[in-house]
């Protein structure tokens, strides 16, 4: 075949675009006036085999367009002599990206380009001058734009609207106004179940589990099936149940499931750029209570803080809650945890709710047990076994809660005693005198003023000047720091108030300290710190430290014991002493018996 036929034989191409924003400017720019134009163009200079690439909808700035790719497809199999559109900006609105296609990528593949209104074609050398001038101005354009949508988009998210396309799962678009969101009753359900799990302990990867199993749809699959969310085409309607951790923690850390509208969480440098870079949360725009929360306060806080503290499930699925709480009082390192169910199969033991699901289930110095094994080992085991830190977790927890409501004011009035204020006449001293410290300091600077005006008018000689502003100077230094230490005072007491406050609050809201649960541990425990046992008095003592949020160490005023329950605690002394040396004679016959043999 010849080259002339198949020159003959290759498209002209017609390529129409039209943006959303081409929209608003009028007829003139629409896709059916620039199909004729580029028709009528084609019959009157003799083109022939006039094939039409439409993208409709599509930005200048994107060179992702479907058609055009396809178009380009075309070029660079040889299919296309020569593309044909109404000016330059139809190509494209990136000056970089438009002049590739049409100053370089074309001129190789011997693709003619005419750019109708322009007046621009590939073949007449002198019609081209200003075409790089055309593709810089057709990007200002979209420069203009971008920075006009910019500052709609700041306006929008200032003002408290939702910023996002995305609406949260559990949530639906109020028909009425498009900037409100509606509670999506079936979904919400599912998001409260979530918030709950989360509460009582269980990580994302376990609610992710649990889900799965109770047949729950995955918020991707549960909108696509009502032809809501974005990516309905994207999602595998084969795997309705396929939770995963990484979306139960995305949904455990949106503030609007308990009414807050969160804005300005990611943004692009540049209107170029494709990825969305992800904003600080302290630099986010949060407005609250802006619609119906699905989750209340109280679940909300205490979801977040069983996040704060990782906990790794075992081989059961089971997380520790005490994980990351206790410290070696010596070295001040973490304590290990160690759990094993190897002697229930043997000794047919049976799981106790107040010590765990573990018949062997301990902590240890983590220190000492990365020592163990080397020639220097540091600090001490402190071993303790986990029934007995939950024991003690409980009892300090129902004893310091009982005393705070039974005896409210001599409660607060112990927290105060920690810093260096007993009473409040205390306080209303301290607040006199720093009242009247920066009253004082205030008439300083007037004096002051008036000594560098004198001065300046003459009427002060230089001698007293400095003798006086001097001494105002040094009085003044030290009422500064005598009103900084007395506000940090002031500080200090109003703080210890307020955590008595938030304490009582925090107790009212438990009526059943039977059982210590998970939430109960999340909510009152800060730390324990577990000292090193001592044997001094022929007995195995250990003193555990229980700090608990907000109060730290309280330590409970109790009554002096009575006679009988001193007798009581000989009673079970010897008792223990007498267990003790029973297990120690026992242990001696078996080695001489072991040994006769």
């Amino acid at each position: 075949m010849s080259e002339k036929r198949l020159e003959q034989e290759k498209i002209t191409a017609l390529y129409e675009r039209l943006s959303h924003d081409d929209e608003l400017i009028g007829d003139s720019n629409s896709v059916v006036n620039q199909k004729a134009m580029l028709e009528s163009y084609a019959a009157q200079h003799g083109f022939i085999n006039c094939v039409h690439y439409t993208d409709d909808g599509w930005s200048g700035a994107n060179f992702e367009r479907p058609s055009w790719k396809r178009l380009v497809a075309d070029i660079e199999a040889g299919k296309v002599s020569c593309v044909i559109a109404k000016d330059m900006s139809r190509v494209g609105r990136d000056y970089l990206q438009t002049g590739f296609y049409t100053e370089i990528l074309f001129r190789e593949k011997g693709v003619r380009f005419i750019a109708i209104s322009n007046g621009v074609d590939s073949f007449d050398h002198n019609s081209g001058e200003f075409a790089p001038f055309l593709n810089i101005m057709n990007e200002w354009y979209v420069r203009d734009c971008s920075r006009k949508q910019k500052a709609q988009y700041q306006v929008r998210g200032r003002s408290g609207k939702p910023v996002t396309n995305t609406i949260p799962y559990g949530f639906k678009k109020d028909p009425d106004e498009k900037h409100h969101w509606l509670v999506d009753e079936e979904a919400a359900d599912v998001v409260r179940r979530i918030f709950h799990l989360s509460a009582e302990g269980k990580g994302p990867q376990t609610i992710a589990k649990i889900l799965m199993m109770d047949k729950v749809e995955r918020p991707s699959y549960y909108l696509a099936r009502q032809g809501r969310g974005t990516c309905q085409r994207k999602t595998d309607m084969s795997r309705p149940y396929d939770w995963t951790g990484n979306t139960i923690a995305d949904m455990l850390a949106k503030p609007e499931y308990i009414g807050h509208t969160v804005n300005f969480r990611a943004y692009k440098p540049s209107y170029k750029d494709k990825k969305m870079i992800k904003r600080p949360p302290e630099e986010w725009l949060i407005f609250e209570n802006t619609h119906e929360a699905i989750v209340d306060a109280e679940t909300w806080k205490l979801a977040q803080r069983s996040r704060q503290t990782v906990r790794r499930t075992d081989t059961t699925g089971e997380a520790n809650p005490l994980t990351g709480l206790l410290f070696c009082a010596e070295c001040g390192a973490r304590m290990y945890n160690h759990r094993s169910r190897g002697r229930a199969l043997k000794e047919g033991w049976e799981p106790d709710p107040d010590s765990g699901l573990y018949p062997s289930d301990n902590y240890n110095c983590s220190t000492y047990m990365l020592t163990a094994k080397q020639s220097e080992q540091k600090c001490c085991s402190h071993y303790i076994t986990t029934r007995a830190v939950r024991a003690l977790l409980l009892d300090t927890i129902k004893t310091v809660s009982a005393y705070a409501i039974s005896d409210e004011k001599g409660f607060v009035e112990k927290i105060r005693a920690a810093s260096q204020l007993r009473q409040d006449n205390a306080a209303k001293e301290l607040k006199r005198k720093l009242n009247r410290d920066r009253k004082r300091s205030a008439e300083l600077d007037g004096l002051i003023k008036k000594l560098y005006e004198s001065f300046a008018t003459g009427s002060l000689t230089e001698k007293r000047f400095k003798l006086l502003s001097d001494g105002y100077e040094r009085e003044q230094e030290e009422l500064d720091a005598a009103i900084k230490h007395e506000q940090a005072e002031l500080d200090a007491f109003n703080a210890d108030t307020d955590r008595a406050d938030q304490f009582l609050e925090l107790v009212k809201r438990y009526t059943d300290f039977s059982m210590l649960t998970t939430p109960m541990i999340l909510e009152f425990v800060d730390k324990i710190v577990v000292h090193a046992p001592d044997r001094s008095s022929g007995e195995r003592m250990q003193e555990v430290d229980i700090y608990l949020k907000f109060i730290g160490k309280f330590d409970v005023p109790l009554p002096e014991p009575t006679p009988e329950e001193l007798a009581e605690q000989e009673r079970l002394r010897k008792k223990r002493e007498k267990q003790r040396e029973y297990s120690r004679r026992s242990r001696e016959k078996k080695k001489r018996a072991a040994a006769q043999n």
